[in-house]
């Protein structure tokens, strides 16, 4: 047994792996179609090697000192979301955008996905995963029966939230629903109840949901509008909404709260602990892709980028030109 758990620490090395896994694939969203291979290689293995083993450290060993300070993140919304979604707005930034996607003028130019119902069957599996994902999380399935049904409910409230209140958004906004936008909606209410969903009503985790699935529309405009190419996404997804969700644990948490107990403690923790994990996860990346681009270099050529980046890095094309 280690670090106090009540699982082998082979089993535990193996959750953190998926954990780490997920929060590195939130980087490649950003990074779509433009990066070297093997300069993200480098990256993944930085981000995976050093960078996520010691925020997990900081999260879930129970002598990390946020843990110690009673920071609440169950499953991952700073640790893994917040964390991934920032180390992509760094690499984002010093990668630059793909061709065409910005104008001389500075108008953006939508570059419309390959297969949209490929993209809403991923977006089925991924809601789909995350009842693994966050259930899992207790660790300790025996006895925690009334725990894991209260983690199940809550994931499932906020998510269905996060999309319905994308689908009003964008109707409002567009006169048309979103569908690409939905999927991101839906996602973004996982992301946010994410932390807390172990300590907050089913109420709350509609809440928290509703306001995601809104955030993460404002998020993605704001994002393009800066310039900052993220083909799907991810910055909006897991990063604002990771920070949102981290914090909404010290406003909507059921004993601790600020709604429910008057009490800024919480709040605090919660606070300080995602921006450290913020200006730590976006720092380190930022240096690194900075210094691969000075050195090895981190993006294809022009005309790689125009043939396509799978012909180019594995010798075949995914998709057919017709």
């Amino acid at each position: 047994m280690g670090l106090g758990l009540s699982v082998s620490n082979q089993l535990f090395w193996f959750i953190q792996l998926g954990f780490a896994i997920a929060a590195i694939s939130i980087v490649s969203g950003a990074l779509a179609e433009r990066m070297k291979l093997w300069s993200y290689a480098i990256v993944v293995i930085c981000f995976c090697g050093f960078m996520y083993p010691l925020i997990a450290n900081w999260v879930w060993n129970p002598q990390g000192w946020l843990a110690v300070r009673g920071f609440n993140d169950f499953a991952g919304s700073a640790a893994v979301h917040a964390m991934g979604g920032f180390s992509a707005l760094a690499a984002a930034m010093v990668l630059g955008p793909r061709i065409g996607k910005y104008s001389k003028d500075g108008t953006s130019n939508t570059i419309p996905g390959h297969n949209l119902p490929l993209a809403s069957v991923g977006a089925f599996i991924l809601w789909f995963g995350w009842f693994g994902f966050n259930p899992g999380s207790t660790l300790g399935a025996v006895g925690n029966w009334e725990l894991i049904g209260s983690v199940v409910v809550n994931t499932f409230l906020a998510s269905a939230s996060g999309g319905i209140a994308t689908m009003f958004y964008t109707y409002y906004s567009h006169g048309k629903i979103d569908i690409t936008m939905v999927i991101n909606g839906v996602l973004a209410g996982l992301v946010s109840i994410t932390a807390g969903c172990n300590v907050v009503d089913p109420l709350s985790a509609i809440i928290i949901g509703f306001i995601a699935g809104i955030l993460v529309d404002v998020a993605v405009l704001f994002f393009d509008k800066m310039k900052i190419d993220d083909p799907v996404g991810a910055i909006a997804v897991h990063g604002i909404n990771g920070l949102f969700g981290t914090i909404a644990v010290g406003l909507f948490a059921n004993e601790s709260g600020l709604f429910f107990s008057g009490s800024t403690n919480l709040l605090i923790t919660q606070t300080i602990g995602v921006f450290t994990i913020i200006i730590f996860s976006f720092s380190i990346t930022f240096i690194l892709m900075k210094i691969l681009k000075k050195t090895v270099g981190i993006r294809i050529t022009s005309q790689e980028e125009e043939a396509g980046i799978d012909s180019v890095s594995f010798g075949v094309k995914s998709y057919s030109n017709e």
